[in-house]
């Protein structure tokens, strides 16, 4: 006990420096998902196809070029009928990332191996200045 309390300035710096080495594991974990890089890469190279989850509205809004339109509450019932070959990659992408984490496991319980969520969202891919329609 008494050396904690002796060496208290050395235990806490000791603290303060781990954390900041998790840090960038703990904020990588809260991004989590495919960047705009790898998205746009597998678009090109894989023929992925884009589905926005957002509400119609939204997506009249702004979404990725070529992304097809199936809100979240209604994916489990239209996907299969909107993208019925399952071994292609499925990117899902939303406004934030949010949602499209929700779809993920939506996705890859109907059967979508190759699904994944763009990490950041619609904000993200507006952020790598990629193009963005509107209708």
């Amino acid at each position: 006990m008494s050396f904690i309390v002796n060496n208290w300035m050395l235990i806490s710096i000791a603290l303060v420096a781990g954390g900041m080495l998790l840090w960038p594991v703990v904020q990588g974990a809260a991004t989590a998902g495919l960047t705009p890089a790898a998205a746009v890469q597998l678009i090109n190279r894989e023929k992925a196809v884009v589905v926005d989850v957002c509400e119609v509205n939204e997506f009249a809004a702004g979404h990725v070029t070529g992304a097809k339109n199936i809100p979240l509450g209604e994916l489990e019932a239209k996907l299969a009928t909107s993208v019925k070959n399952k071994t292609l990659p499925l990117i899902l992408v939303c406004q934030s990332g949010a949602r499209s984490g929700r779809a993920l496991a939506i996705a890859k319980k109907l059967g979508y191996e190759q699904a994944q969520s763009l990490g950041g969202g619609l904000a993200a891919w507006r952020a790598a200045n990629l193009p963005v329609d509107k209708s």
